[in-house]
């Protein structure tokens, strides 16, 4: 409703400058209440229609600023950290992860020194899955050194065809039987200097066979450790050497061989090479790579691989506490599926 219009004097009086501007201030408020009522409805009607798609917005926003935020502000963080503070950091990395996999060991399937370390220099460019599914016949064909050093090279080779490369891995295998017979009683030696010494046998061998069948700790610096360390920002090194060198400087030496499985579990099952499962890594408040991968915790969860996707694990004879179904042998239906390398044998 509108106001009705001032009464006018009965004389046409000239007005003060101050009454003036007041009257017209009095009679433009209607006028503008008026021409304001038709838009503070459309408005609101734009506003109502466009709630959900506005909704989505904020949503999109929120989810792109988590992705940008979060690895902008942990990097920052790794930036200024004092080697104290990555250290501490580095070890609460190896706590959480022991508590998340109580149950690591080493994914080759193994009785005794000299299976462990067969199966290791055939794990070079090949899954674990696929030596593990090789080694029973293998074994059962030639169970010591002595009888490996004595074996027929095409039907070595051809035992251990499916690990690839079986080639240059038959060479391997009988130079380093023939090394174990004729120069240490038929014996692994538990020395790394000794070690390295064989054919096929480099640090990362010698510290797998070391730490697993002998209990000497020592880390293993294969693809994936390598991978993870650096995106941990534990390390920048890319050589092996100086890899383990600087993290045997972070984790204590009586940590060294088990570290050494948590990260290549993880790096296996969580922390992918290309989409790592950002949103289902339990150390993701302490890794300035957080926000890689995949943020959305239901979509992350598809990622994971192995016994924490509900899938078979890698070794046909897992220890009593794996919580996971133990791997198909080989020809059983989907047995050539699943892995990451196990990284060179050097």
């Amino acid at each position: 409703m509108g106001e009705q219009e001032p009464e006018k004097p009965a004389k046409q009086t000239k007005k003060a400058p101050a009454q003036q501007a007041a009257a017209k201030k009095s009679a433009a408020k209607p006028a503008a209440e008026k021409s304001a009522e038709k838009p503070a409805k459309g408005a609101a009607a734009k506003k109502t229609a466009g709630k959900k798609t506005t909704a989505k917005k904020t949503a999109a926003k929120k989810t792109t600023a988590k992705k940008t935020a979060a690895p902008a502000l942990a990097a920052s963080r790794v930036r200024g950290e004092s080697w104290e503070a990555k250290v501490r950091r580095g070890r609460s990395i190896n706590r959480e992860l022991s508590e998340v996999y109580y149950y690591a060991h080493p994914e080759l399937d193994f009785e005794n020194p000299f299976q462990l370390l067969v199966a290791t220099v055939l794990s070079a460019q090949t899954t674990d899955l696929r030596v593990n599914q090789t080694t029973p016949a293998l074994f059962a064909a030639y169970p010591t050194p002595e009888d490996m050093a004595a074996a027929d090279p095409e039907r070595l080779e051809e035992l251990i065809r499916p690990t690839g490369f079986f080639r240059s891995k038959a060479k391997s295998l009988l130079g380093l039987s023939a090394a174990l017979r004729d120069e240490f009683g038929g014996e692994v030696p538990g020395r790394i200097a000794d070690l390295v010494t064989l054919p096929g046998v480099g640090r990362k061998t010698a510290f797998v066979v070391l730490g697993n069948a002998f209990g000497v700790p020592g880390l293993t610096v294969d693809t994936h450790f390598g991978r993870l360390v650096r995106r941990w920002g534990l390390t920048e090194q890319t050589d092996p050497d100086k890899v383990e060198a600087e993290i045997a400087q972070i984790v204590p030496e009586s940590e060294w061989t088990m570290f050494s499985h948590r990260t290549i579990f993880h790096g296996r099952r969580v922390c992918h090479s290309r989409k790592p499962a950002c949103g289902a890594c339990p150390i993701a408040e302490l890794c300035p790579s957080y926000g890689e991968g995949e943020l959305d915790p239901e979509k992350a969860k598809k990622l994971l691989k192995y016994e924490m996707g509900g899938q078979p694990g890698q070794r046909l004879k897992p220890p009593a506490d794996y919580p996971g179904r133990p791997a198909p042998p080989l020809g059983a239906n989907g047995s050539g599926a699943g892995g990451g390398s196990a990284g060179a044998a050097t």
